[in-house]
């Protein structure tokens, strides 16, 4: 019986590390470990969790590794649970054209909402979906991470507040941005493209 068990928790890690997956909801190891009986997956998760095989980084969201140890951009996209990219002011902060502190990771996704991990914290954006999947201007990046490009976190900054002001608008190439805003159909900011 305990030579089951054993082998039996080989192979649910053993299926974790081929998928090369850091951090997953409940519902994604119910699924991949096929257990439907909800007592059967919180007793299996409270004992690995026990034993330090798995992290709980809030209810029904777990890690294989510590949350300090996940890429904290990983962290925030796997949060929301659905499709979501990193823009705005975190990627125009990394591109130097937003120079002021930007005190969380933004992100945008078909849902408006502020949350902490692991001590970052994220503000996402509600993008309707008619712009949201739309894969202009979006990057994939390391452990699958999207990023938006600095034309597209530009665009979409602008969608949300055509008036905000931008530090270093000479780095800027505002012909890609209008490009960008036309095949998004976005409305055009005329007045910012210099």
């Amino acid at each position: 019986m305990i030579e089951n068990v054993k082998n039996q928790n080989l192979n649910r890690f053993a299926q974790l590390a081929k998928l090369g997956e850091v951090v997953f909801h409940i519902d994604d190891l119910a699924n991949l470990w096929h257990i439907t009986n909800k007592n059967t997956l919180y007793t299996a998760l409270k004992r690995y969790t026990g034993q330090g095989l798995l992290f709980r980084i809030h209810k029904g969201f777990y890690a294989i590794k510590p949350p300090v140890e996940v890429d904290p951009l990983l962290l925030g996209i796997k949060a929301l649970h659905g499709y979501a990219y990193i823009s705005t002011e975190t990627i125009l902060a990394e591109e130097g054209i937003v120079q002021q502190e930007v005190p969380a990771i933004t992100l945008i996704s078909s849902k408006t909402k502020r949350f902490s991990i692991a001590g970052h914290h994220y503000y996402s954006r509600k993008l309707a979906d008619k712009f949201l999947y739309q894969p202009n201007g979006i990057i994939t990046v390391l452990n699958g991470v999207r990023k938006a490009t600095r034309e597209r976190a530009l665009a979409d900054l602008l969608h949300f507040n055509p008036h905000v002001y931008i530090d270093a608008t000479h780095f800027i190439d505002w012909k890609k941005v209008r490009m960008l805003q036309k095949e998004l159909g976005y409305s055009l900011t005329s007045k910012r493209y210099g």
